[in-house]
């Protein structure tokens, strides 16, 4: 599968027409410069969200987690895309059916928080399939990948469970995390989520 985005956005409503760089709050019109502008905004951001952790109650806090991150770098934090996005083959969930989607992943929170937190193998299990779904459903322009890691996060901590999907120092857990959330591979991503869940206390 190729690796690049494919967005139908024939308004322009999130890109610079003349540089193709995303619309930002810096009016930062290099490619690279926003890239570093971006990733130092963000890793402030997410240092703050592990100081002080939200609490996940629905769909909505992956919202507020996306505003939370990106707020210094783009208008649009924490709303939903007003474009379909494509990677590949994969068409990730078209805009008009987002409701659905809400509803449904609202029941998957709700069926993680009655899961006892000795049940670890359960636990991720549901927090594997509500992460392959976030993800297909990839509900922001940009930041999708670092905003569904800190819900996903975030809701295991809820049951005293640490899950670090991205750790500095070690890239073949990100691989694998990506692997499985590209391929809507459930079976590894369980076994990844289950692995770290188990490891890290």
């Amino acid at each position: 599968m190729s690796d690049s985005y494919k967005y139908i956005d024939l308004e322009y409503t999130y890109t610079d027409p003349k540089t193709g760089v995303l619309r930002n709050l810096a009016n930062i019109t290099d490619e690279d410069i926003l890239l570093f502008a971006e990733s130092g905004a963000v890793t402030k951001r997410v240092q703050q969200l592990h100081i002080n952790p939200i609490k996940i109650i629905d769909i909505n806090s992956l919202f507020i987690i996306h505003q939370h991150l990106f707020q210094d770098i783009y208008a649009w934090a924490g709303k939903r895309r007003l474009v379909e996005i494509s990677k590949g083959d994969k068409q990730f969930f078209p805009t008009s059916h987002f409701q659905n989607a809400f509803r449904f992943i609202d029941s998957l929170i709700l069926g993680y928080k009655k899961i006892k937190k000795t049940d670890k193998l359960l636990l991720a299990q549901k927090l594997a399939e509500i992460l392959d779904t976030i993800n297909y459903l990839h509900p922001f322009r940009e930041g999708n990948g670092r905003a569904q890691r800190e819900f996903i996060r975030l809701l295991a901590l809820e049951k005293e469970l640490k899950l670090h999907l991205n750790p500095p120092d070690n890239s073949d857990i990100y691989k694998r995390y990506m692997y499985g959330t590209i391929n809507s591979d459930l079976k590894i991503l369980t076994d990844l989520i289950f692995e770290l869940i188990n490891n890290e206390q």
